[in-house]
């Protein structure tokens, strides 16, 4: 007989094989919260026909001596009789009595109690959290460790509805900042859950909403800026021309300029030269909420002036949602092929749609995407002499 066909009975490992995809789909660690019940569960094995056993007679007969020295699994065994065997049995599948037992057979047995100890606690102090514990189980079974630090987190913030404090200020055992910064998409699906929807900002979403959506207190945004002219500075000469606001101080403001630069690199930010009734913003790469309340920007010019990639111009786009009159600086095609020469790669290109571009601005893009791998060329990288040429030619 082939070997094929021998190959097409079941052996141990192919039980194993077929109990580990169930593992790995979650279905044994959840069994005991899902409303469909596995176990005990059945898993047929498939042995050889009449007319094999007969052909391969010493093969059937190792076959079926191996499944009976395959402990811890249970067979269930067929009688038959057969004119070479005699009455004889024959595996016909194996039963796993319970999730515990898989779980030992897989030698999984210690991530099996680590999750069951995650799931005795939901059950005591939050039961509604068990449905989500049967929809993640494997996210669950990574966060074993943090479980009690997170439902502590669970439990304060439940306590202290829309507090106003900063998540520094949380007072839980085993509870910091980090660990709250660090796990904030898991325990948001959990506060969904456990908190009542009055104490929640719905319209808040994302890790990024996070404060918002549960009432902690932001982190004040800033802005940091430096007169390009002595004469329109903001603040008295003692203080300096590079300072830095909160987002609201920057807002108020209504300084004596015609012009706003706005770079992302800071040696250019401190370098930028003079420049008559303008100052320069440090750019905050894709966050612009500090600047979009700023109204005064709306009656300025700004000019933008970012790395020639693909994220340099979507920052553009981005900026341009809040301010459309932004023009930007040294960020055309002629610009990006004259220093072919000082391009980088860019490690991760975006590939977003971008609407907000000019005609030139989008003839650079369409050349960075047509070059492998994708290339940069970075603000830093431009002479100097070529940026005082810019602004001279824009007066």
């Amino acid at each position: 007989m082939s070997a094929n066909r021998r190959n097409a009975w079941t052996t141990s490992s192919d039980i194993k094989e077929r109990l580990r995809r169930r593992w790995q789909r979650g279905d044994i660690l959840a069994s005991s919260l899902r409303e469909v019940e596995l176990f005990p569960l059945c898993l047929p094995i498939k042995g050889p026909t009449s007319t094999e056993i007969v052909d391969d007679f010493d093969k059937v007969r190792d076959w079926i001596a191996a499944w009976r020295t395959q402990s811890p699994l249970r067979c269930e065994w067929r009688e038959f009789s057969h004119r070479l065997l005699g009455r004889n049995s024959m595996p016909s599948a194996v039963v796993i009595p319970d999730a515990e037992s898989a779980a030992r057979i897989l030698g999984l047995r210690k991530e099996w109690d680590a999750y069951q100890a995650t799931v005795d606690h939901c059950r005591e102090c939050f039961p509604e959290l068990l449905p989500w514990l049967a929809k993640r189980p494997h996210v669950a079974l990574e966060l074993s460790f943090d479980w009690p630090a997170l439902l502590a987190v669970v439990s304060w913030v439940r306590d202290h509805p829309r507090s106003g404090f900063y998540l520094r200020q949380i007072d839980a055992p085993g509870v910091h900042s980090k660990l709250v910064e660090r796990h904030r998409g898991v325990l948001s699906e959990l506060l969904d859950l456990a908190l009542p929807s009055t104490t929640m900002d719905f319209e808040a979403r994302g890790t990024s909403g996070f404060n918002r959506r549960y009432g902690f207190r932001e982190k004040p945004e800033r802005v940091r800026l430096r007169s390009l002219d002595p004469a329109c500075a903001i603040a008295p000469a003692r203080l300096g021309l590079d300072l830095t606001l909160n987002a609201d101080a920057f807002a108020a403001l209504d300084p004596p300029v015609e012009r706003v630069f706005i770079t992302e690199n800071e040696v250019n930010f401190l370098a930028f030269p003079d420049c008559p009734r303008s100052l320069i913003l440090f750019g905050a790469g894709y966050g612009w909420s500090a600047l979009a309340a700023a109204d005064w920007l709306h009656r300025r010019e700004i000019r933008y002036w970012g790395d020639v990639d693909t994220h340099g111009f979507a920052i553009l786009d981005q900026l341009r949602s809040h301010f459309p009159h932004v023009q930007s600086l040294l960020m055309t095609r002629e610009i990006l092929l004259r220093y072919r020469g000082l391009w980088t790669t860019e490690p991760n290109p975006t590939k977003r749609t971008l609407t907000r571009l000019t005609s030139e601005e989008n003839a650079a893009l369409e050349t960075l995407s047509e070059e492998l791998p994708a290339p940069r060329l970075e603000q830093e990288r431009i002479p100097f002499s070529v940026i005082l040429e810019a602004i001279n030619a824009q007066g």
